[in-house]
């Protein structure tokens, strides 16, 4: 694995950073009091390119490699990860399933509007009932006619509130992972409804929604793919967003180091700035291995998906180190701050707040060391 960047891999880091720090970071602790993301964000957003990155040129996207991708997740993930999941949902999770799997009339309807941000779409899989365990999934669609009748609820769905579409997943069959299926619902049908979730912890700046389904109707076009094979969709996009979330949590650990190192050679205790001291390089020193630890770790399984070869169990791991590092760097980052670091003037309660659902979502970090030891042992944990 070649670890060297390229000109323009290099070029696009340097215009995220200077774009996300004059655009985004000065906002950040703003859009978390108000629990709402400028959403004027998304178009600029979108004009960058960061919605159309690994996205053909011929659906509206800007084309790119899967570590430019990663690049564009942990410039995001450093500035504000409400903002990255945003990003990663619509045209990762979203875009992804439909640009594999969609069909060519579905590709060419969505595809433009998510990709140059001026449509969002969002990921309809969680349920209350059903986490980490999404094969047992409850909303149902019903075929009647030439339609499909969809009913059941989502839960904790990132863009709810103002995606366009919703990729939703429903059972069509019989128990278990076969029976569910993948369609494409936009937000605006009859039947259709959507609450934000208010008073999260982190990533309150990002619309969070419960979804509810009362017979909404969508035409046989609508369903994605076969009939059956929602489930393995869903899977297979799951390992491509660990891959974002490895890249996002890597920025929360590079924003953290940096923070850190700004803030503790410029604070004096005992008539010398306290980076000087033992401990304090310590908590450096371990931001600092892990932010490389995590990036080379994304980087692998992004490289693995760029040559075509399987990259799941390096994605769980990727994801899972990285998850669990970030929440170990700002916590260290909270302490090297001392009482500053608990206020909102500085970044780095955001970041504990921010880093600690992604040791839950797109998997928990219990979740991926049973695929991690099922990829070493050949054994299956969930039976």
């Amino acid at each position: 694995m070649d670890l060297t960047l390229t000109e323009e891999q290099l070029a696009f880091k340097a215009m995220a950073r200077d774009f996300l720090e004059k655009e985004v970071v000065p906002h950040r602790a703003e859009w978390d009091r108000r629990e709402s993301v400028d959403t004027a964000i998304i178009p600029k957003l979108g004009e960058l390119g960061f919605f159309g990155l690994t996205i053909p040129e011929e659906y509206g996207g800007v084309g790119g490699d899967y570590i430019t991708y990663c690049i564009a997740m942990e410039e995001l993930g450093r500035a504000d990860s409400a903002v990255r999941g945003i990003v990663s949902v619509s045209m990762g999770l979203f875009g992804k399933v439909l640009l594999d799997h969609g069909s060519e009339e579905q590709k060419t309807q969505w595809l433009p509007g998510i990709a140059t941000g001026a449509q969002l779409g969002c990921f309809g899989l969680t349920e209350p009932d059903n986490g980490s365990d999404p094969s047992s999934l409850k909303t149902r669609a019903t075929r009647d006619g030439s339609d499909w009748v969809i009913n059941g609820s989502k839960i904790f769905i990132t863009n709810g509130s103002w995606a366009d579409v919703c990729l939703v997943f429903a059972r069509t069959g019989g128990e278990g992972a076969k029976g569910i299926s993948a369609f494409l619902v936009p937000t605006d049908s009859p039947g259709f409804e959507r609450t934000e979730i208010h008073g999260k912890l982190g990533l309150r700046g990002q619309a969070t929604s419960e979804l509810s389904f009362d017979d909404v109707r969508v035409p046989a076009d609508a369903l994605v793919g076969n009939e059956g094979d929602g489930f393995a969709f869903a899977m297979k996009s799951l390992d491509k967003g660990r891959v974002s979330v490895g890249a996002g949590c890597t920025g929360i650990i590079q924003g953290c180091l940096d923070a850190v190192v700004d803030y503790t050679t410029q604070r004096r205790q005992f008539g010398r700035p306290i980076a000087s001291y033992q401990l304090i390089q310590d908590m450096i020193a371990e931001m600092s291995v892990d932010a490389d630890a995590a990036r080379l770790l994304t980087w692998r399984a992004a490289s693995l998906i760029e040559r075509g070869q399987p990259f799941g169990t390096e994605a769980c791991k990727a994801k899972y180190f990285a998850s669990e590092m970030a929440v170990k760097a700002a916590n260290l980052a909270i302490q090297a701050f001392g009482g500053y670091g608990y206020i909102d003037e500085y970044p780095v309660q955001k970041y504990m707040r921010d880093a600690r659902v992604m040791t839950l979502y797109e998997g928990t970090s219990q979740i991926q060391k049973l695929l991690i030891g099922r990829a070493e042992t050949g054994l299956s944990a969930f039976v």
